[in-house]
């Protein structure tokens, strides 16, 4: 999840006034070539066959379409349904403070600032360790029973340590540490020089959630800065506990304890994958990635995203798999504007543990476009904005190899974003667009795709979220033996008992081999 403009060990001084102006998928239907038109959706899968449904009366970003496999037709309506369900909550919020927006200026003689909210990586080796424990420390990422959570650092010390050995792997091979901190540090100034060029000068600050700068120190900044109005901007395109979530929780919880917080108005923006700069820009690597190999018109579009467990959706109510399938649509549209109508499929990557996370994964879905005879494959990394372990190792090293294993001859990989000139200068317009909401209210238009401004204050973005959270009954009720979506879960359920179990006793005897290699006497 740094230095941001200006340090937050070191004292700052402003600039003076700027002088220049989809629902889901069988995992066996991996593969979706393009639309012929925008009136004429005709989808298709490869090895799977599909009814094509036409229907011009549809949205353009709904995919009608029927299984063989016995799947039912995904309709318009549900994934509409499912897509406010999900997302209009975070997109219709109150601040705290309600004031007429028209009659507000948007800078005057207040103190702008813009919070930009990542995950952090180890800079160093040495950083590893401790930052998987922090990672596996925050309860938004290991979700224990709360008669349990005395032990979430006992467990994240635990994980940590096993985990570190292959991780400093990974991170040796891209240089010795994670480049998300320098990256952000250009984004934040590349942010910080579009403001001042459109007039609104503005500090813009970079907090991460798991490893230097922490949030906590830029917020330290914030205050000896004396910022009056705080734009928050997780650098997330779309929302998830596990990202945005958790680094807002954090942030409602250091809000609550300090007072001149409290006072100081703030907004938030909790996700902008539907902005147009943000789908122009993607769009624009992808076309010229494309380019680059001898037949375009014959590559698949890989889009790879990060996975989360998959009952952060079906039982937390988690917006994410909705948001990437409506970014993922979006995208595809604008290519096929571009007359660009290459096959495509998304999967998810990253996954961690014995519990089951969101499907198709990508390591699988790569053997089976192999199967296919998927010859040319372009990679894109869908939820990422910057360059780092996750893209520089996981896709450029271990899904490549991986991909010419199984039969795939010509692999190519779209940049993550970093300073892309579009992408900043639309990043400058949502924080302009949002600062006449600060303490007032807003509701962006989803269905319009107008520019997402969807504002609320951190504690109430975060009340509205939790009053949306849904008791599902457990996903799955009875025992199937081989391996199935059921084995799969009681097998992490299971897996998880037993550590559990484990740790209660080493906890409570005091003795044990996790004792033996001197990892839980930090906690004693």
């Amino acid at each position: 999840m740094n230095q941001s403009i200006q340090n937050p060990s070191s004292s700052a001084t402003f600039p003076p006034p700027c002088l220049s102006s989809a629902s889901r998928i069988p995992k066996s239907s991996l593969l979706f070539p393009r639309a012929i038109s925008t009136s004429q959706r005709i989808c298709r899968c490869i090895g799977v066959q599909m009814d094509a449904c036409v229907n011009s009366n549809l949205p353009k970003n709904s995919v009608v379409a029927k299984y063989s496999s016995g799947w039912s037709d995904i309709q318009s309506s549900n994934l509409k349904q499912s897509l406010n369900k999900y997302s209009l909550p975070l997109r219709a919020l109150l601040t705290s403070k309600t004031q007429d927006v028209s009659s507000k200026p948007l800078v005057g003689d207040e103190k702008i600032g813009v919070l930009l909210l990542n995950l952090g990586g180890p800079e160093t080796l040495e950083d590893v360790q401790p930052f998987l424990f922090n990672l596996f420390a925050d309860p938004d990422i290991i979700r224990l029973p709360r008669l349990f959570r005395f032990l979430q650092k006992p467990l994240a010390q635990f994980i940590s340590v096993l985990r570190a050995p292959k991780s400093k792997e990974g991170y040796a091979s891209i240089g010795g540490g994670s480049p998300l901190r320098r990256i952000t540090d250009a984004q934040a100034e590349e942010l910080k020089k579009s403001l001042c060029e459109k007039n609104v000068p503005a500090e813009v600050y970079v907090g991460m959630r798991y490893w230097h700068p922490f949030t906590e120190e830029a917020i330290e900044q914030i205050k000896r800065d004396g910022i009056t109005k705080l734009v928050v901007l997780p650098l997330y395109p779309q929302f998830s506990i596990s990202t945005s979530g958790s680094s807002l929780r954090l942030l409602e919880s250091i809000f609550r304890e300090d007072e001149y917080l409290v006072n100081m108005q703030h907004t938030v923006i909790p996700s902008w994958y539907q902005r147009e700069g943000y789908i122009k820009a993607m769009t624009d690597l992808i076309e010229k990635e494309l380019e680059k190999f001898d037949n375009p018109e014959k590559v698949v579009i890989f889009f790879s995203a990060h996975g989360v467990p998959l009952a952060y959706v079906e039982e937390a109510g988690d917006p994410y798999k909705a948001e990437m399938e409506e970014c993922v649509d979006l995208i595809i549209e604008e290519l096929e504007k571009r007359k660009i109508n290459n096959a495509y499929t998304l999967a998810y990557q990253s996954r961690v543990g014995p519990v089951e996370w969101l499907k198709p994964y990508t390591d699988e879905t790569i053997i089976d476009l192999g199967k296919k005879g998927v010859k040319n494959l372009l990679a894109v990394p869908i939820s990422f904005v910057s360059e780092h372990i996750e893209t520089l190792e996981e896709i450029d090293v271990e899904y490549k190899e991986l991909a010419l294993k199984s039969g795939i001859e010509k692999w190519g990989r779209v940049p993550a974003l970093g300073c892309e000139p579009t992408f900043i200068s639309d990043l400058a317009d949502a924080v302009i667009e949002s600062l006449p909401y600060v303490g007032a209210m807003a509701v962006s238009n989803l269905e319009a795709r107008q520019s997402l401004v969807p504002l609320g204050s951190v504690e109430e973005l975060l009340a509205v979220y939790d009053s949306q959270r849904r008791e599902l009954p457990a996903p799955v009720t009875v025992w199937q033996w081989g391996w199935t979506k059921s084995a799969e879960t009681w097998n992490g359920r299971a897996a998880m008992l037993a550590v559990l179990v484990l740790l209660v006793l080493e906890v409570t005897t005091g003795e044990g081999f996790l004792h033996q290699w001197g990892i839980l006497p930090l906690f004693r």
